[in-house]
């Protein structure tokens, strides 16, 4: 699909946290617990060792631990350990259910909590709390497991009946307390691994909306093409190491970050909450390129604000956009005093409702049925984008390859001697978080906690004094 610009396109509270992954109730518990000591003991064993794990010590995130502990690290403080805990999933299907009485089934939770899904355990999400913690959130198992993509959306994956555990490795090591296969979808290397991750990041609601298009935008850039640059290879950084090192016979490979960082945080208490922030603004500051100019024309002083979307393998932003907003504030100053604002939003509020005639907003709006515009996806009939096109070519004289976008800002007269930009970006914002708090879905307190990232590659400063009128701040 091309990028919107308000084109429209047709639709074709839960309880805290367990501390260990290791929550079964009763014979659960005693089996996981066995399993536990098994993997320990398989650990650096030679091929006589124990026999392989199966069953539920492989779905149990704990057990990995074991010999992954590193790997294990990474994944416990990502959005797909938390993915099954976000009290913003939890009010989001809590209302969904309700609203729909029950008809939307699966169509949260089976990419939140895919395991529980597929095990039987949850038809709803609904009781998720009330499940063991190996059943909720983006798992282990359920990746390495998966052995096809059996459709495009909504999680087709189909989880194999062999045991094994797949993973990038042709040659994995014999001593291994599981048994494992090599597959092209667990091979950041292999553009085929891109749908492996596509299964779960394009969304298309019951109405049609494909609302949530990652992996068709992927598709349609460069990096899938003469790129062929997978999901992995920039959300799994690579580097040598080793992927079991308790393991005998495991030697030095290419191993790959589990944090999977994006836009998303935990809003709640969770592992590796710092470091998955730092993480976040470290993959934002480093997405778009930005140019500002200011410019004395004829009519009068104009800024030229310039975003490139040069290096997200998708348009930007991307992912469940009907929530996320991205925006630009640009500030002019003559002597000190501000003279032009355009795009400062307080703290709280939600970015759209500021009243700005000016404001650049990238996001897109949802539309239900009767064509109102709603802020629950799941009533979504179509969507009109406005987004930052991805980059589709690297040949310089073929259509398509400047794809970066450009507002003029009308400034007064006469002319700022300062003006500086920056893009902020908010997962989520308020519109759809006042809604849900005011439904009694969501705790007010959790909505605050939302933050409004600043894009480092986005803060730019041009005064007079240093540019003047003929160069730009890049």
């Amino acid at each position: 699909m091309d990028r919107g610009g308000g084109q429209e396109v047709s639709a074709t509270p839960r309880a805290p946290r367990r501390a260990s992954w290791r929550g079964g109730v009763g014979a659960a518990v005693a089996a996981l617990a066995v399993a536990g000591a098994s993997v320990v003991a398989a650990c650096g064993t030679k091929d006589d060792g124990p026999p392989p794990l199966s069953g539920e010590a492989l779905m149990n995130p704990e057990t990995c631990r074991s010999c992954h502990e590193e790997h294990f690290r990474q994944w416990s403080g990502s959005m797909h350990a938390y993915a099954g805990e976000d009290p913003v999933f939890v009010a989001m299907n809590k209302r969904m259910q309700r609203e729909t009485k029950g008809a939307a089934g699966s169509l949260c939770v089976g990419c939140h909590a895919p395991l529980a899904v597929r095990m039987g355990r949850t038809t709803d999400g609904l009781n998720l709390a009330e499940l063991p913690a190996y059943m909720r959130g983006v798992t282990c198992y359920f990746c390495h497991s998966t052995d096809a993509v059996e459709g495009t959306h909504n999680n087709p994956l189909r989880l194999a009946a062999d045991g094994a555990l797949r993973g990038p490795f042709a040659d994995p090591a014999k001593a291994a307390p599981h048994k494992s296969a090599y597959s092209p979808l667990h091979d950041r290397e292999s553009p085929e691994s891109s749908a492996l991750c596509g299964a779960c990041h394009d969304v298309v609601t019951p109405a049609g909306a494909h609302i949530e298009r990652t992996f068709t935008e992927w598709q349609g850039s460069v990096y899938a093409g003469v790129g062929k640059l997978s999901c992995g290879k920039c959300h799994m950084d690579g580097r040598e190491g080793l992927a079991a090192p308790g393991v005998a016979g495991v030697g030095v490979r290419t191993v790959h970050d589990h944090g999977f960082p994006a836009v998303d945080i935990a809003l709640t208490p969770f592992p590796e909450a710092e470091a998955q922030r730092r993480a976040v603004q470290a993959f934002l500051d480093n997405t778009l390129i930005a140019k500002l100019c200011v410019r004395q024309l004829p009519t009068g002083v104009v800024a030229e604000v310039t975003l490139d979307n040069a290096f997200a393998g998708h348009k930007f932003p991307s992912g469940a956009n009907q929530d996320r907003r991205a925006w630009v504030e640009l500030v002019a100053s003559r002597g000190g005093a501000e003279v032009f604002v355009s795009g400062r939003v307080p703290d709280g509020k939600a970015a759209a409702s500021i009243g700005d005639p000016n404001l650049w907003l990238l996001r897109d709006k949802i539309f239900d049925v009767a064509g109102k515009e709603t802020h629950m996806f799941w009533e979504a009939a179509r969507f009109e984008a406005e987004q930052l096109p991805a980059a589709i070519t690297n040949d310089p004289q073929a259509p398509g390859f400047v794809h970066s976008v450009t507002r003029t800002y009308p400034l007064p007269s006469p002319a700022p001697d300062r003006v500086t930009m920056r893009v902020r970006m908010r997962p989520l914002d308020f519109e759809l978080l006042d809604d849900l708090v005011a439904s009694g879905d969501l705790d007010r307190e959790i909505a605050a906690r939302v933050p409004t990232f600043d894009l480092g590659s986005t803060v730019k400063e041009w005064t007079a004094a240093s540019l003047g009128f003929t160069r730009c701040a890049e």
